[in-house]
């Protein structure tokens, strides 16, 4: 690609591309393309101008490279840029906006008076109906109020105020519709499936992982407890409960069997089946999402209802001082002047536009958030509980050591727990797999079905002997298996995490999971007491020892070993009936029952898929300081919230009262209040922490 540099300093490049035009597609594809490049932080295409700003921390001659190899038609830059990004929208409500000021400009400028009130009676018809329409339906709310004010501003031959008010209004939708409209967009888009990889079974009955990119329609593909169904399909095999909350709204899991039908995206609670493809990868995803987030109740924060419902209270307060007024002064003009201000408006727009400007400034953090009072939640928090593994410690333990009994191989040990911990991913499971894979050993599938144990292991049966893979307890007291020698038992390294394989009725290997901390883990302990919580508790299943050892390192408050998923349950339980707000973090299968349980439930981008779809919220597996910039954006959303009611309360009353004492004039007080308005609104569209910090994270 040709392009020319117009401005450069450290870090920061100004390029024109020496186009004539620039498609929406075409600056999409650009963005994308060198947000790609390693080291690059930033990228913002102009399409109307040709132009791109390109932020970066890498060598300068990547960035001039990756420019001249970037083409708008290679499929290696085209299949960079996702169905939805954002950058049509935005375009259509830009041009919304520009068309309604010029509009208007002309109107008041070029249109002659005659005509100019003939087109303002025309557009106030829309007005008066909705006001009519919400009286004939008993209810007194804004719509009344609005059509009202536009009414007596027209029988008074106020036609100049009554375009200003519409005009306002009209504004103010589209900047309303606009921002809830982008906010759900960049939401659906950060939603995506996260399956890269699916389990396809093939005609002799075999299975075989292959990139779900590659399945077909038609294709049959096995799905087991925890993971996430990849695409639409029917159900040829199996019986599984099913989690339907992110398609149907169900909060209870759904019985599928033989027959039925199951949506991508959706999670298998329990059990497993094997799923005939109707749609290949793609299919209608993106849309059920978006009409999801639309219609959830848990877009409505409870901020956002109040003042909703404070909007709506306020209308006949309105109109009872207006004709109360009217009544002591025998004043039209002070009466109206009642009409010209209001406060339902600016309460109904900005408070909305505020939540759903959080959420969008959430996703620069990598943190996607389902609903408003999910942020007001974590607001109010006093208590964030931790699960340890993949949370506090990185997603991808390692196998640090591997202890045989009875003169097993080792290799065929681990090639044996690879075999069965494959079927299940979880992160300890993830790291004896990608063991097995750094010693380059095949494990054919010699199992015969597995069955998966919540928060307990995996039972199986192999060459005719039973075979099961898991923790101290599910092994040794719940199966009951031998131990060989007690004498190399007892000095198992006590630094290390253990998993337990058996076969046979007899320990065979014990494998030693070496699940380093998070290097950030500690310091983010740290400002999380500073940003506001007073209790920060880790749970885990692991025992005392190495509980004791980690929660000593990144210092929190309390913690719990040996615990099972109803217990995290229980114990949020506990502190719910003890007045605390709670917050809870986890990324496995045995996490789901507790982020259901609290009142804010946070996933880790990497875990276990069903744990994604119960939480409230997700955040970037990259590091844990999202925690602390989703606590300082949750409180910095109250604290706009509540800045704007004093700032719209008072602003307004003060109008009012002017109003009242004839000192500011119908039209003044409509051209304030709605101007007051706007700028509210618009302030409410602002990043509560600023761009450059959100970039800065990324980087």
């Amino acid at each position: 690609m040709k392009c020319k540099i117009m401005h450069e300093t450290k870090g920061r490049l100004r390029v024109h591309f020496c186009l004539s035009r620039m498609t929406l597609h075409e600056a999409d594809i650009a963005e994308y393309s060198l947000c790609a490049l390693s080291g690059v932080k930033g990228v913002k295409v102009f399409e109307r101008t040709c132009d791109a700003v390109i932020t970066f921390v890498c060598p300068r001659e990547d960035v001039i490279n990756a420019l001249a190899r970037l083409s708008f038609t290679a499929e290696r830059c085209t299949s960079l840029v996702p169905d939805h990004t954002g950058r049509e929208l935005s375009r259509e409500y830009e041009e919304k906006l520009t068309d309604a000021v010029i509009r208007r400009i002309v109107h008041k400028v070029v249109v002659p008076a005659p005509i100019r009130y003939v087109i303002s009676a025309l557009k106030a018809a829309k007005y008066i109906f909705r006001g009519l329409k919400c009286l004939f339906r008993g209810k007194l709310e804004v719509a009344v109020l609005d059509a009202v004010a536009i009414s007596v501003s027209m029988l008074r031959g106020d036609f100049d105020t009554a375009g200003s008010v519409m005009f306002l209004l009209k504004i103010g939708d589209i900047l309303d519709e606009w921002t809830h409209k982008k906010s759900v967009d960049d939401l659906a888009r950060t939603m995506s499936l996260g399956v890269e990889q699916v389990w396809l079974k093939s005609t002799d009955g075999s299975e075989v992982l292959v990139p779900v990119s590659t399945v077909s329609k038609g294709d049959c593909v096995v799905v087991r407890t925890g993971s996430m169904i990849p695409l639409d399909g029917k159900v040829i095999e199996g019986d599984a409960m099913v989690n339907q909350a992110s398609m149907t709204g169900e909060s209870v899991a759904v019985h599928k069997s033989e027959g039925a039908y199951v949506y991508a995206g959706t999670v298998v609670e329990d059990g497993e089946c094997t799923i005939c493809v109707t749609n290949a990868a793609g299919g209608g995803r993106y849309d059920r999402i978006v009409k999801m987030i639309e219609e959830s109740e848990k877009m409505k924060s409870a901020a956002e209802d109040k003042a909703s419902h404070l909007a709506d209270g306020l209308v006949p307060w309105s109109l009872g001082a207006t004709l109360l007024t009217y009544l002591i002064t025998k004043n039209v003009t002070r009466a109206v002047s009642i009409l010209m201000v209001d406060f339902s408006c600016a309460l109904k727009l900005a408070m909305p536009i505020s939540v759903l400007s959080a959420m969008r400034e959430c996703s620069r953090f990598g943190i996607t958030v389902k609903g408003g009072r999910f942020l007001e939640a974590v607001s109010e928090a006093d208590t964030i509980v931790f699960d340890k593994t993949g949370t506090l410690t990185y997603s991808k333990p390692q196998v640090a050591e591997i202890i045989t009994f009875g003169g097993r191989d080792e290799n065929e040990m681990l090639r044996l727990a690879a075999c069965l911990e494959e079927h299940y991913p979880h992160s300890i499971a993830n790291a004896v797999v990608a063991e097995a894979a750094d010693r380059g050993l095949l494990h054919e599938e010699r199992h015969s079905k597995v069955e998966y144990v919540v928060a307990h292991g995996i039972s199986s049966s192999v060459d005719g002997e039973k075979v099961v893979i898991g923790s101290h307890h599910f092994v040794i007291e719940d199966e009951g298996c031998k131990v060989p020698d007690e004498r190399i038992f007892r000095h198992l390294p006590k630094q290390y995490s253990h998993l337990y394989l058996a076969i046979g009725g007899e320990v065979a290997a014990v494998i030693c999971i070496e699940d380093p901390l998070r290097k950030e883990a500690a310091e983010v302990v740290n400002r999380l007491h500073e940003v506001g919580f007073d209790n920060v508790i880790m749970m885990t299943g692991d025992n005392e020892r190495t509980a004791k050892a980690v929660a000593e390192k990144v210092g929190v408050d309390e913690y719990r070993a040996e615990v099972l998923p109803e217990d995290k349950a229980e114990f949020i339980r506990e502190a719910h009936r003890d007045g605390k707000k709670v917050i809870m973090i986890g990324d496995g299968v045995n996490d789901s029952p507790a982020l259901s349980e609290a009142d804010a439930g946070i996933a880790i981008s990497t875990g276990a898929a069903i744990a994604r779809e119960i939480a409230d919220i997700t955040i970037s597996a990259e590091d844990l300081y999202a925690l602390v910039e989703l606590k300082k954006l949750s409180d910095g959303l109250m604290k706009r919230i509540h800045w704007n009611y004093r700032t719209i309360i008072g602003f307004n009353a003060g109008l009012i009262i002017l109003g009242v004492m004839g000192i500011l004039p119908p039209a003044t007080s409509a051209l304030l209040h709605n101007a007051s308005t706007l700028a509210i609104g618009l302030r409410s569209m602002t990043d509560l922490q600023g761009r450059e910090v959100a970039d800065g994270n990324k980087g």
